[in-house]
């Protein structure tokens, strides 16, 4: 249950002046394998294929969403706030039950019971959509140097959602990070390894 909330994909607002039904049957037809690329053999161009089609969806929801802006909005005025708009319009259309601090369940990875905290996009799926846009707005003509998507402000707000999801839900968002070791203490370990090796080994038996 919880994995289906982790990925629920924010692509289903390309609808959003539709039934919320709609776009939970787009969210599900995404995560499985019967949609548009499973007749393909070959797993990479699949993979390619879903990412292509997704990002144009997203991209074309993006325009769609400034459209209907008020005042509307062309995408050279579209600023990293803007994007931030988008991103919290978002959370109504979201599955993932995110925990207030009140809730008695804050910080419970597997709630035994409901309760009435808001529903909102994952993290993972609102980091997923904005290197999906980030990438389209460059792909359509924009320069890197004025694209919203990649905004300080931007990846602030992401981090901080990271965060209080991971808090709220009791669960860790980080990957597993190789750790980075001092060369001089890495090369000390390993003497001290060897040492100790050295000293647990069995005598060889050359004796003289």
């Amino acid at each position: 249950m919880e994995h289906n909330q982790e990925v629920d994909s924010p692509n289903s607002i390309i609808h959003h002046h539709h039934h919320h039904n709609n776009m939970s049957a787009m969210i599900a037809g995404n995560n499985n394998n019967n949609n548009y690329s499973a007749s393909s053999s070959s797993n990479s161009p699949t993979t390619l294929s879903r990412y292509e089609n997704q990002k144009r969806r997203d991209w074309n929801t993006f325009g769609q969403y400034l459209r209907n802006h008020r005042p509307p909005l062309s995408l050279t005025r579209c600023s990293g706030a803007h994007v931030l708009e988008f991103l919290r319009y978002l959370d109504q259309f979201g599955k993932t039950k995110v925990h207030t601090q009140l809730c008695p369940f804050f910080g419970h990875p597997n709630p035994p019971a409901p309760c009435p905290c808001p529903l909102r996009q994952a993290w993972g799926s609102l980091d997923a959509l904005i290197g999906r846009l980030r990438a389209a707005y460059e792909e359509n003509g924009g320069k890197p140097e004025t694209n919203p998507f990649g905004a300080r402000a931007v990846r602030l707000y992401l981090r901080e959602v990271r965060d209080s999801q991971a808090k709220a839900r009791g669960i860790s968002y980080e990957k597993k990070k190789r750790k980075k070791t001092n060369p001089q203490l890495q090369q000390q370990h390993e003497v001290i390894h060897q040492s100790s090796s050295s000293s647990l080994a069995p005598p060889s038996g050359n004796s003289s």
